[in-house]
């Protein structure tokens, strides 16, 4: 999959858009909606961005979770060769000391992340402070012309980029739940 990202000012040309989208098959979690005015996109039912995941929570706390294993690893390996498991603790202390700066630094990298924006959405802050809106779509090489034909239908659109897309199998278990949801009384 790849996301498609194009910037907008107009709220109600993207309303049409993700119309048009879902009328040609897309299902709402291949596209989002990127905004400052949440309480505008939510008033016209478009598929907003979860605050959470505007800041770069996710993200820091795989890299603080990166940085706790390098440093579990660092406190394990220091024990062993200076031979201070072979006393009466054993493995003991220094398991439990790496299991500790393991969930240190992870929780060190949400609360961080916290404090940032999505590094993925970092590029689109000054246009967010405009008062323009992002939306993006990911979407499968199948459904490219899909994508190309509704987008030309709307010129004031700008294109702004590709970039990662959300995996496969999230998208199709946003779905999932999503028709699971509507199914329930």
């Amino acid at each position: 999959m790849l996301r498609h990202y194009y910037i907008s000012d107009n709220l109600d040309e993207l309303e049409a858009i993700e119309k048009e989208l879902e009328d040609n098959g897309m299902s709402k979690p291949h596209f989002h909606v990127l905004s400052e005015r949440d309480a505008e996109v939510e008033k016209r039912h478009l598929n907003a961005i979860e605050p959470v995941l505007k800041k770069d929570v996710v993200h820091s706390t795989e890299v603080g979770a990166l940085i706790g294993c390098i440093g579990a690893a660092l406190v394990l390996g220091t024990a062993y060769l200076l031979g201070w498991t072979e006393s009466a603790v054993g493995w003991l202390p220094f398991a439990f000391l790496a299991v500790v700066v393991l969930g240190f630094c992870t929780w060190e990298g949400g609360l961080i992340g916290i404090q940032i924006p999505n590094y993925q959405f970092k590029r689109f802050q000054k246009l967010l402070k405009q008062g323009k809106h992002v939306l993006f779509v990911d979407v499968d090489k199948s459904k490219q012309d899909v994508l190309k034909d509704v987008i030309e239908n709307h010129p004031k659109l700008k294109l702004a980029g590709t970039g990662e897309a959300s995996p496969r199998w999230v998208v199709k278990g946003q779905e999932r739940f999503n028709s699971f949801m509507k199914s329930m009384p």
